[in-house]
């Protein structure tokens, strides 16, 4: 099974910010979308980083009580892996596995296209051993 067909099921919409958005922003959209990252876009459709709840834990002891007025590029993880509507589940499984994350963009020449989580290459992967 393709990422494709993963997207043609959940949609294509992406929830993005701002890198220039605060961390207080940053879990106020979290928590309304009840989702663990989001990818960082000046645009909306280009890929400036990535950053999940993770990435919040993990940095609040470096700031300290300033933490809510960081701005998202401070703490994002800049060097994201993404992969194409035409990679594998199993190409993602490995690319998921190897690198510990459970959020992978989807783009094409640069341009996010979608977002996969391991939640949806796990459901795909069962959905596969069914057939």
């Amino acid at each position: 099974m393709q990422v494709q067909s993963i997207l043609n099921a959940k949609g294509v919409q992406v929830t993005t910010i701002s890198p220039n958005a605060t961390v207080r922003d940053l879990a106020a959209l979290l928590k309304a979308n009840k989702i663990g990252a989001v990818v960082v876009s000046a645009t909306g459709k280009s890929i400036d980083g990535i950053v999940s709840e993770r990435d919040v834990v993990h940095k609040l002891t470096d700031f300290g009580p300033k933490f809510l007025s960081v701005k998202v590029h401070k703490i994002m993880t800049k060097d994201v892996l993404t992969c194409s509507p035409n990679d594998t589940v199993d190409t993602c499984m490995e690319f998921m596995t190897g690198r510990r994350i459970r959020h992978l963009p989807v783009a094409i020449d640069g341009k996010l296209t979608g977002l996969v989580s391991i939640g949806d290459i796990v459901k795909a992967k069962m959905d596969e051993i069914r057939v």
